[in-house]
């Protein structure tokens, strides 16, 4: 059986026996080998922009599954899939705004899939912030390690998603939506109690610190900027706290 990184099984663990699952964006291609070992995906799809991710994920399934075939395809994001042909669309391990923007280059065929898991390496605020704009809703947010990474994990469907109001959040939830901070830390991971929440907060923490010591040694002062960050670092550290 394939081993997989943590983040990688956690995406993993997100599909749902029986459904078509297409990984966009596959690279070594050893998510879909270790659904296909477990029996989970009842058709598997791999895509890449790229020939090398390609070849690369064709010699990994060889020397994993010898005598398996799986449809492999290239092409630019959804732009691999026909309309409606996947029940889960895996696209991990790439910036937020990428993400976004593939969703974007043909709504219609997005709206089309079952639902999407969503891995970005960067600018998950931004990603949000489109979904919630563009009528995709959030069903469930996790957080897993890879090396010394923290990453966020968005399971998206194309259409609203009922929920209750931010208003009736409690506790460290509801200090995310106080705060503003709902598009860049779900509010779903701390009502969840993500077991890596407290420590991804404290790293951003010290990435603020860091910034708000840069902005004082400026020259004339941070501004405006140093009080947003001093705002900034409040809010992070009370958020901590109601963990």
């Amino acid at each position: 059986m394939t081993r997989l990184s943590e983040r990688l099984e956690r995406i993993c663990a997100e599909i749902r026996r029986g459904e078509r699952v297409a990984d966009i964006g596959t690279d070594h291609g050893l998510l879909p080998v270790a659904l296909y070992e477990r029996g989970l995906a009842s058709a598997l799809i791999l895509s890449d922009l790229r020939q090398g991710p390609m070849d690369k994920a064709r010699a990994n399934i060889g020397r994993l599954l010898p005598g398996v075939e799986f449809d492999m395809r290239l092409g630019d994001g959804l732009s691999a899939l026909q309309s409606g042909e996947a029940d889960a669309v895996v696209m991990a391990g790439m910036g937020g705004r990428l993400i976004a923007g593939m969703l974007a280059s043909d709504p219609e065929k997005a709206r089309s899939m079952g639902r999407y898991i969503l891995q970005p390496r960067n600018a998950a605020e931004t990603l949000r912030r489109w979904l919630a704009d563009n009528g995709f809703g959030i069903a469930g947010e996790a957080l897993a390690r890879e090396g010394r990474f923290i990453c966020e994990i968005i399971t998206a469907l194309p259409r609203d998603v009922a929920r209750r109001p931010p208003r009736d959040c409690a506790g460290a939830a509801g200090l995310i939506v106080k705060n503003g901070l709902e598009f860049e830390i779900s509010p779903m991971l701390a009502q969840g109690g993500d077991p890596l929440l407290a420590e991804w907060l404290g790293r951003k923490i010290a990435t603020e610190m860091k910034t708000l010591a840069g902005l004082r040694m400026a020259k004339g002062g941070g501004g405006d900027r140093e009080a947003a960050s001093v705002s900034r670092l409040r809010a992070l550290k009370e958020l901590l706290e109601a963990l």
